[in-house]
């Protein structure tokens, strides 16, 4: 069957069903929770951001990486079309090798957004990406994951789902994320279907889609299309999606052909230069910052060449490297520096910043695991982030999506949500009629503000162990990642997933089939 064909159809049985797209909220609202606490659309902070550049450091690294797209140029490979783009907008294109002219980028870039909606097929789960929002996204992309019974192996398409629905039950988990780990036991061309109806179907936030080539986005659009409208995609954003450069200063085909086509259907690309620093840039924090912006710079105003308006955010992973091994470091000071640069240089540009996460290069979630994670993690929310991609899960320098670290990261994300929202100066927060109750040389444990606030007054952790020792003995000496064990199968038993229209299901179902009954299976 023709692919144009079958996406109508598809869209065709959505649309006569379409009717209640999300279900009704009190089901939403009785299946938001699993985990502890409130769910949260997304943080919006009310905390300063830490600034490590003064103007003089900024305008420097911005006139450096203007010089480095002016003299040494950026190369967009194997894309004639994108090239031709550039000549055409006034780029100076010598073979694959195109030298900007200084302000080029930048003008393009006037045309994208600051601030823009994701919209989650539950209207309550939208997200604000930019501003003073910050949405946590879970782990992406590593073909490996530590289970529940201990064992590293390959990922498998119910691993995906299992984590799908983890962090659909996550009170601070307010994004389903994208390739949450890569099911290898599903072929190649087509686990990208798989995926992407896993985040449709198993959650109602909001998700990413594929980039691994661009048939595989445009069965992402297609697939949005029918889940939300074809008319509502083309009018808002509803899937977001992450562009890698190719660093150092290459942008290649598969990339760039992805890029594309999100931004024609208006749809939200991350332009994320992934930089070991040592070998993918230069070992100084102002050499990394200089090159993260010359690569940000021309992949995010390609996208405005493709469609002015498209929505575009400012990424950078940045790590360091051991120079002694070359393997990948997290959680040491200099990826800091850095991230809290990208994120004043993000706010200069006025586009919407993504770093960060849960970083780890650790093997296993213990306390190697937990300390380059925290040291991570809250740099990233200082740094004024809106998306924060593998805020979950990460282990093993991103090479396996662990269960118990993913559990006791999303602990973590409560407590930078609760960090987040600042101090309290209302009449409640300022405590006067308890300092009043209690006076001098008593306690404040039974006065009436205590007694009022005594359930939402400090963030309650879900995997600490808060108990006395004798306590702990008694209830099984258990360490955090087996508590987090715990946690993590109570929540995958008691799963349930989100109502969805049965005629957009059904729409859903018939386009995956009608694309995997036209090509072979391939692994490689």
């Amino acid at each position: 069957m023709d692919e144009n064909l079958a996406v109508e159809q598809a869209a065709g049985t959505a649309r006569r069903a379409r009717g209640d797209r999300g279900g009704a909220s009190a089901r939403r609202a009785a299946r938001s929770g699993g985990g502890p606490g409130l769910q949260q659309p997304y943080i919006l902070r009310r905390i300063k951001v830490y600034e490590v550049l003064d103007e003089e450091g900024l305008s420097l690294i911005e006139a450096n990486a203007d010089t480095v797209l002016e003299e040494i140029g950026i190369e967009f490979r194997d894309d004639a079309e994108a090239l031709q783009m550039w000549r055409d907008a006034g780029a100076d294109v010598k073979g694959e090798r195109v030298h900007f002219p200084r302000g080029l980028p930048r003008s393009l870039l006037k045309s994208a957004p600051s601030v823009f909606t994701q919209h989650a097929r539950n209207p309550e789960r939208s997200v604000q990406i930019g501003g003073d929002a910050t949405v946590f996204a879970p782990v992406y992309g590593p073909p490996f994951v530590r289970d529940l019974d201990g064992n590293r192996r390959y990922a498998t398409i119910e691993d995906f789902r299992n984590f799908v629905k983890l962090t659909y039950m996550a009170p601070s988990l307010h994004h389903s994320g994208g390739t949450v780990c890569e099911p290898v036991d599903v072929p190649v061309n087509k686990r990208h279907l798989d995926m992407i109806h896993a985040h449709m179907t198993l959650s109602d936030k909001p998700f990413m889609g594929s980039v691994t080539a661009p048939e595989r986005a445009e069965d992402t659009v297609a697939m949005a299309k029918i889940l939300f409208g074809a008319d509502f995609v083309e009018n808002n954003t509803v899937i977001i999606n992450l562009i890698n450069a190719n660093s150092p200063m290459v942008f290649d085909e598969t990339m760039l052909g992805a890029a594309k086509v999100y931004a024609r259907n208006n749809q939200a690309t991350i332009i994320t230069p992934f930089i070991l620093a040592g070998a993918m840039s230069p070992v100084t924090v102002a050499g990394t910052l200089t090159q993260v912006l010359a690569e940000v710079l021309a992949g995010a105003a390609f996208t405005q060449l493709v469609r002015p308006g498209a929505p575009v955010l400012f990424g950078t992973f940045a790590s360091s490297i051991s120079m002694q091994s070359g393997a990948p470091t997290f959680g040491t000071p200099e990826p800091t520096l850095v991230s809290y640069g990208a994120g004043q240089l993000a706010r200069r540009l006025g586009l919407p910043f993504r770093t960060g996460g849960s970083l780890c290069a650790s093997k296993i979630p213990d306390a190697q695991a937990a300390y380059e994670s925290a040291n991570t993690l809250t740099s990233t929310l200082l740094a004024g982030t809106n998306f924060v991609l593998h805020a979950a899960g990460w282990l093993e320098g991103g090479l396996a999506s662990c269960y118990e670290k993913f559990m006791m990261d999303i602990d973590q994300l409560g407590m930078q949500q609760k960090l987040a929202a600042g101090v309290d100066l209302s009449e409640n927060g300022q405590a006067m009629d308890a300092i009043r109750e209690v006076g001098p040389g008593s306690h404040y444990l039974g006065c009436s503000h205590t007694q009022a606030n005594f359930q939402s007054a400090f963030y309650r952790s879900s995997i600490a162990d808060n108990n006395s020792y004798e306590q702990w003995q008694a209830e099984g000496e258990k360490r955090a990642e087996q508590r987090a064990n715990d946690l993590a199968r109570r929540w995958l038993e008691t799963y349930e997933a989100p109502a969805l229209d049965e005629g957009i299901a059904e729409g859903l179902r018939d386009f995956i089939a009608t694309k995997k009954q036209s090509m072979p299976d391939a692994f490689t």
